[in-house]
């Protein structure tokens, strides 16, 4: 008998249930509302901005962030205002390694001392902070009596020489009569504002004048040097009279279509005015 009830006897097994908080169901929705605010945020902040600027600002700004605009040139001009290290495209910039150059070397290879490089990058700093004022001030010009925009006409371009200012002819916008040194208004207001900014510092310039590959009448002996020439000292004429000490002008050069800067010899921005502001020695 005992042994039956043994046999009728049945383990007992207790299942307990684990219970887990919810937390107040996580933080996970925290996070996601923050996003969204700071998301909205940043909308109305764009929608103010544009609201708040002219199409000749957002313009320009959009120019300035635009990583193909040159500065292979600084610029607002035509194509391309600032892309590379710096609102300017470079040829060769020692700080930052472009052009295969090591910094601490000059161009005879022997390597400069601790001034040397501390001199040449003050002087590089100045250049760019010559550059970005120079196109604040164009583009705060009152370009509203001249055709198109003033900063469309503007290369910049930061070199090993100094930095290289170019005054671009655009379809249609000459900024000389043709064939002619006569220089258009638009001209002499963007050389105004040029000389304004450069006179803040010291450093010398070369001035030098381009053409394209449009040539004069065989019978004629006027060539596109001699046109060069005299539009290059129309511009150092205009740059003395605003202000700007002759003796800070290193030279004044007519180079024809030798260097254009279009594939096309006889594309409008390859008339120019060009404007080195030099890096002084150290």
């Amino acid at each position: 008998m005992q042994r039956m009830a043994d046999d009728n006897k049945r383990p007992i097994i207790i299942k307990k249930k684990k219970v887990i908080a919810g937390g107040h169901h996580g933080g996970a929705w925290k996070v996601a509302y923050a996003d969204f605010v700071t998301a909205m945020m940043a909308f109305f902040l764009l929608m103010w901005l544009l609201n708040a600027t002219t199409e000749k600002q957002r313009k320009g700004l959009a120019d300035y962030f635009n990583p193909q605009i040159p500065i292979s040139e600084v610029s607002g001009g035509g194509n391309n205002v600032l892309s590379g290290d710096t609102v300017f495209s470079k040829d060769t910039l020692a700080q930052s390694a472009i052009g295969g150059k090591d910094s601490r070397q000059g161009d005879d290879g022997v390597e400069k001392s601790e001034a040397e490089r501390k001199a040449e990058i003050r002087e590089e700093e100045k250049m760019q902070e010559v550059g970005t004022e120079l196109i604040e001030e164009v583009m705060a010009m009152d370009a509203t009596e001249f055709e198109g925009d003033m900063l469309s006409h503007l290369k910049l371009t930061l070199t090993d020489e100094g930095l290289l200012i170019e005054i671009v002819d655009i379809a249609g916008q000459a900024l000389f009569e043709s064939g002619s040194k006569q220089p258009s208004e638009k001209f002499k207001a963007l050389m105004k504002t040029i000389t304004n900014v450069i006179n803040t510092v010291d450093n010398p310039i070369r001035v030098n004048g381009h053409t394209d590959a449009k040539t004069f009448s065989p019978s004629s002996t006027y060539t596109n040097w001699e046109l060069s020439a005299d539009r290059a000292n129309v511009a150092r004429s205009l740059i003395e009279s605003y202000g700007f000490l002759p003796s800070r002008i290193a030279s004044v050069s007519g180079l024809a279509d030798t260097k254009p800067l279009s594939e096309d010899p006889f594309a409008a921005e390859n008339r120019r005015i060009t404007v080195i502001l030099l890096k002084q020695p150290f």
